[in-house]
């Protein structure tokens, strides 16, 4: 079990002491526990479990938050903070507001809120949490509050519930969460709201949101934000935003043409990023990029040059799925890697991988999809102009 921090256990982590532990478990590769527990003592006596575990924290922090190296964290509030580069990007969209972040627990969010709003002010009904927020966000305004009882007027509201239960296990509907969504509606009624939830929240459940965004980082769907009144785009209900590492981002609406035919094969499959496909957005990206559907109900898309920044394969062959042609045409390839990738065809991957018994030295792509009644095999080869964005 992950370690229970307490109030005084972050009041030594913040000191000229535990600043001084810290440093000198950051120095080690914290990969043999006994040995680990063993110097943690050496250097913070009965403090020593809160120190080990900020130590292994912030190496994790390592993988979703730029400069974590003198952060506080729990657990639970690093597994739901928000990767940087998706707080940021959310925070510039409150550039200049007077901000509110009702369940702001260590401060990932009100890091990059406090950087872009004209006056934030953070608040949580965990004292723990408050106490590490007050050393990850110096200068911040901070109070003890929860979140369903406003202590401030006139703001933004941002709220991030959580969505995990006491034992670690996701909660999907919007009344399970923490605090329950329906109630902080309620709570906050004619204030503009800003509302974090995971991508797969059933988006029926949320009429009152004016716009759902959904928000990719480097390929993986990390959140559907909901915004209301102003923040709303004008007209958009639904949006795709696309970041990846070190290139400029993009995304797509349903206020844009979705003017986007059906037809066969091109040169050509381009798999849009989640982002785009959560939104329900691929006609629209289509229809930008000059491309088509092969199926309606299908979202790969075909044409003859890819957009940017997206996984496409180049097509080498594609027919009717069975397994025996397929390995035919895979043993014409001299095929002995093979990547599956499966959408609306019953294949388990990794049985037919097996199954096929290749041992060649070229490898491919092969993709299995439905079009209309019929199971298609695409073999194919990833783009290289997507290898190298990658």
């Amino acid at each position: 079990m992950a370690y229970r921090f307490s109030v005084s256990d972050v009041a030594f982590l913040r000191s000229e002491a535990g600043v001084a532990a810290l440093d000198v478990l950051a120095a080690r590769p914290l990969t043999d526990r006994v040995a680990d527990v063993v110097a943690a003592r050496e250097v913070a006596g009965q403090r020593f479990a809160a120190v080990l575990e900020t130590a292994v924290l912030r190496r994790k922090a390592s993988a979703k938050l730029v400069a974590p190296g003198r952060w506080l964290f729990c657990d639970a509030a690093l597994q739901q903070a928000t990767p940087t580069a998706v707080a940021a990007h959310r925070a510039g969209r409150l550039r200049g507001r007077d901000v509110h972040d009702v369940t702001c627990g260590v401060g990932a969010d009100l890091v990059e809120i406090a950087a872009v709003a004209a006056r934030c002010v953070g608040s949580d009904v965990d004292a723990v949490r408050l106490a590490m927020a007050a050393h990850n966000c110096p200068g911040v305004g901070l109070v003890r509050a929860d979140a369903l009882r406003p202590v401030s007027r006139g703001a933004v509201v941002f709220a991030d519930p959580a969505r995990r239960d006491d034992g670690g296990r996701r909660r999907w509907r919007p009344g399970d969460l923490s605090p329950p969504l329906p109630d902080l509606v309620a709570a906050y009624a004619g204030r503009e709201l800003v509302v974090k939830c995971a991508p797969g929240l059933d988006f029926a459940a949320v009429p009152w949101a004016d716009e759902i965004e959904l928000v990719s980082l480097d390929g993986v769907v990390r959140e559907a934000c909901l915004w209301t009144g102003s923040l709303a785009g004008a007209g958009i209900r639904r949006r795709a935003t696309v970041l990846r590492t070190g290139r400029p981002q993009w995304t797509v609406t349903d206020v844009e043409p979705d003017d986007c035919p059906v037809r066969s094969a091109g040169a050509f499959l381009v798999d849009p990023d989640g982002a785009v496909v959560r939104a329900g957005l691929v006609r629209q990206y289509a229809a930008r990029h000059g491309l088509g559907q092969l199926d309606h109900r299908i979202a790969y898309l075909t044409g003859d040059v890819p957009p940017p920044d997206v996984r496409a394969f180049e097509v080498l062959d594609h027919g009717r799925y069975g397994e025996k042609a397929l390995r035919a045409v895979l043993r014409r390839f001299d095929v002995g890697a093979v990547e599956i990738l499966v959408r609306g065809v019953d294949v388990v991957p990794d049985e037919l991988r097996r199954r096929l018994k290749l041992d060649g030295p070229a490898s491919v792509t092969v993709v299995l999809t439905r079009i209309g009644d019929t199971p298609t095999a695409f073999v194919c080869r990833a783009h290289a102009a997507l290898a190298s964005a990658t």
